[in-house]
């Protein structure tokens, strides 16, 4: 699941928090892109048990890359 840690719409660190506390849905893979000035974020995606968390630039940049690991279109 890649979130978006910015988000207004969705509270992606309670979300992460709450997947990885269940044994049925802990195994799911999730990345977060963020702003890289938002430290406090960071930390708690990282907290919350985010797989990834990245800089908004590095997910833009590596999209393609992160998706064919998801298991996306090759």
């Amino acid at each position: 699941i890649i979130f978006d840690i910015n988000s207004a719409k969705a509270d992606a660190v309670n979300t992460v928090a709450a997947l990885k506390a269940d044994p049925e849905l802990q195994g799911i893979p999730t990345t977060g892109f963020v702003s890289h000035v938002d430290t406090r974020m960071i930390m708690a995606a990282r907290e919350a048990g985010m797989d990834d968390v990245m800089a908004r630039s590095a997910f833009a940049a590596n999209l393609p890359e992160i998706l064919t690991a998801a298991g996306g279109p090759r």
